[in-house]
């Protein structure tokens, strides 16, 4: 009776992680996409500056005096 038991926990066990794995492969997916947008629609708004810190910026704006 206890390897019925057992057996029974191990299959609901399995059965979860494998729906888990299944949301998980979903949600993956969607930031995905989510994250193909955005990199496609930050390139189309830098209008070609250079975008963000890579050319220097503010950091060296200051007088060292």
């Amino acid at each position: 009776m206890i390897l019925w038991i057992l057996l029974l926990l191990l299959i609901l066990v399995v059965f979860g992680f494998g729906f888990t794995m299944q949301a998980l492969w979903w949600v993956a997916a969607v930031l995905l996409v989510v994250w193909i947008v955005g990199f496609a629609m930050r390139g189309r708004g830098s209008g070609g500056r250079g975008g963000g810190r890579r050319g220097g910026g503010r950091r060296y704006s200051r007088s060292r005096g």
